[in-house]
């Protein structure tokens, strides 16, 4: 016996919620393509861009006018009785422009504990760039914000741990094993820098 035929009617009914799926998708789509373009998004696209890509292999120095051949290598060197010197201090004179060494995006600008008014940046392989012992920040600078090399963050000082003490910067970089050497990074730009 032969099956009757399905009304028209009832095979379109059974079919029309589905035809507006591909348009959803569709709209959805632009949508977000559409967002992700616009300023509202700059923090979780660059959070995106910084996590694909590398370690930098050279970077400038952050404290304006000095040359990596002026920096002293004291990282790992002793700190008191149970810590080391997870970084590098760049002297300058008091209130130099301290510089993003890289683009990333400021995960806290803060005033506190050993490294006294200080700037965390997120930077490219997730790894956290941090510039301590300013003695101000750079005016509006706020958590948030999306810098790239070069920009100011703030000026060398001698607040926190560094009272008492000739003005620098203490710069370190911190990435998935903890803290490293940032000199050699500084060196290899310097060397990039120069004429040959």
């Amino acid at each position: 016996m032969a099956t009757p035929p399905v009304p028209r009617r009832r095979y379109l009914r059974a079919v029309k919620p589905w035809l507006w799926w591909p348009l959803i998708l569709m709209l959805m789509y632009w949508i977000a393509a559409w967002s992700w373009g616009q300023p509202f998004m700059a923090m979780p696209r660059t959070t995106w861009e910084l996590a694909r890509l590398p370690p930098p292999a050279a970077l400038p120095v952050p404290v304006e006018g000095v040359r990596a051949a002026r920096i002293a290598d004291t990282f790992g060197a002793p700190r008191g009785k149970d810590r080391t010197h997870a970084g590098v201090d760049i002297f300058a004179r008091r209130g130099t422009p301290v510089l993003s060494a890289t683009r990333g995006i400021v995960v806290s600008v803060r005033e506190g504990g050993l490294g006294g008014r200080q700037v965390w940046v997120l930077g490219p392989a997730r790894e956290r760039h941090y510039y301590a012992h300013l003695q101000d920040w750079q005016p509006g600078l706020q958590a948030g914000d999306v810098v790239g090399p070069g920009m100011q963050l703030g000026t060398v000082g001698t607040t926190g741990n560094a009272r008492g003490t000739p003005p620098h910067l203490h710069y370190g970089i911190y990435g998935a094993d903890g803290a490293y050497d940032p000199l050699p990074l500084l060196q290899a730009y310097a060397l990039q820098a120069s004429p040959r």
